[in-house]
């Protein structure tokens, strides 16, 4: 028992010792602290930016994809076989071109037969027409003459439409993509032959939400890019708008129409639409990077001279932000025009802490940025 009582009273005392330890050491550190002057830490390094009123212009934004002006998949519409192909994939085409002629050797001799037939419907019409005239004949001997003529011109035009039909030609202006069919195989009806799209001018479609479209007529201009040719903008005018309004989305369809320099612009791209509205906006604009965003406000802090000190200290501001345009976002209430804010290093400063500004390595706020890496 009396092992037990010492062990314990022990146990206490060491651990008396530790804590007072503890204690004595954070004394020493604070009366290091206070020694140290009224400087407390150094500064925090940040890069600043001054607040400035900005024009930019007014548009809205969205996603579209690029449509042909015309495009088409030709298919076969009689089964045969294929006995030429006139053209390569990627040809460019003009309406007309005779692009593919199936086997028609055999329509080629009932069209001579059928035209035989028709040399002679034609005699046996004009004679029994003579004969009628003289009443040598009844005037329905005449009228079966003039039913045999037009059974006869039917029949060339018959086979005619059949040899058409064997003779697939481009329907337009264009470029062929890539041919499905070889020389020599058989299509079925309804076999794909190859797609002709035309592409001298584009229509970009894109969805606009219910609450732009008062914004929204036809010859607004627009802009479009796209990550296949990042350092190019393509311009347009919306020539349709959609007179429906999806009732599930709550949007509507606009169509804009391009032209297509160099035809760089392909079917099914997908774009960025910027529709440039008439009015310009005059804004506060702060580097996005300025801003600390909390769930009980935005914020930024102001760069202020601290009147003891003569050194530079920060004062938090919140502020109500607006839209965006590249690099930059609009503040509609919190800071004025020439206000000086931290640009980068925000993260790490609380309110009333001191600064020291270094801009040699701040990185430049762009409207429209176009990183290389894009």
């Amino acid at each position: 028992m009396l092992k037990r009582i010492i062990f314990s009273l022990s146990l206490f005392a060491f651990i008396g010792v530790i804590i007072a330890f503890i204690v004595f050491t954070k004394l020493a550190q604070f009366g290091s602290g206070d020694e140290a002057g009224p400087g407390g830490p150094p500064p925090a390094t940040v890069s600043t930016f001054t607040v400035e009123r900005q024009v930019w212009e007014h548009g809205i934004d969205a996603v579209g994809t690029v449509e042909p002006i015309q495009g088409v998949l030709l298919e076969n519409e009689v089964a045969g076989v294929v006995r030429s192909i006139n053209f390569e994939s990627g040809d460019k085409i003009q309406q007309n071109d005779v692009l593919v002629q199936l086997d028609i050797r055999v329509e080629q001799a009932q069209l001579r037969a059928a035209k035989s037939d028709l040399s002679l419907a034609e005699v046996e019409f004009e004679r029994n027409e003579r004969l009628r005239q003289s009443g040598n004949i009844p005037q329905s001997q005449l009228d079966r003459a003039s039913a045999d003529l037009e059974r006869a011109k039917a029949e060339v035009e018959n086979i005619e439409a059949i040899i058409g039909r064997k003779t697939i030609r481009a329907p337009f202006d264009g470029r062929a993509g890539i041919r499905r069919i070889n020389l020599g195989q058989f299509l079925s009806t309804g076999a794909a032959i190859v797609s002709v799209q035309a592409f001298d001018r584009v229509y970009i479609n894109f969805n606009l939400p219910q609450k732009d479209l008062g914004q929204i007529t036809d010859g607004l201009a627009i802009d479009v890019s796209s990550d296949g040719f990042p350092n190019e903008t393509f311009s347009g005018k919306i020539t349709a708008i959609s007179p429906l309004i999806d009732p599930v989305t709550r949007s509507v369809e606009i169509q804009g129409t391009i032209e297509n320099i160099d035809d760089k612009l392909r079917s099914g791209l997908f774009v960025r639409v910027r529709v440039k509205l008439p009015e310009d906006d005059t804004v506060l604009a702060v580097p996005a990077t300025a801003i600390i965003y909390a769930p009980y406000g935005n914020s930024v802090y102001r760069v202020l001279k601290d009147e003891e000190t003569g050194g530079q200290v920060v004062n938090q501001s919140f502020v109500r932000i607006g839209r965006r345009l590249g690099d930059f976002v609009a503040i509609q209430d919190g800071i004025e025009a020439g206000d000086q804010i931290v640009s980068a290093g925000a993260f790490k400063l609380r309110n009333k802490a001191p600064v020291r500004v270094d801009n040699d390595l701040a990185p430049k706020a762009e409207t429209h940025p176009t990183p290389p890496n894009s």
